[in-house]
């Protein structure tokens, strides 16, 4: 039974994840919000570095409170740049003007 909660709580993260739209860019702490886990920003961060297990979600539109990157992975900025997000530094997405508005 505990898996089988595990991995609802998984795809309710993932399927969170899914809807963020293009050029938007969502914290951990807001989707911890809309699955109603208000103190489980970390939990997401954790579901998010294992979610290539489970299909293929825009991951790479997460990031912290403040707007920064995922460390270590290069890819991210990358992807966010194509999508047209726009950067206050090289680590630091423009959070005011690109977070999801959900």
């Amino acid at each position: 039974m505990a898996n089988v909660l595990q991995e609802d709580l998984i795809y309710e993260i993932l399927s969170v994840v899914d809807e963020i739209p293009e050029g938007s860019v969502a914290t951990y702490g807001q989707i911890a919000r809309l699955i109603g886990r208000d103190k489980n920003s970390r939990l997401v961060g954790k579901v998010l570095s294992m979610s290539e297990y489970y299909g293929r979600y825009p991951c790479h539109r997460v990031v912290n409170h403040a707007g920064r990157l995922v460390p270590g992975w290069e890819e991210q900025e990358e992807l966010l740049r194509r999508e047209g997000i726009e950067f206050k530094d090289e680590m630091h997405v423009d959070i005011k003007n690109f977070q999801w508005d959900c």
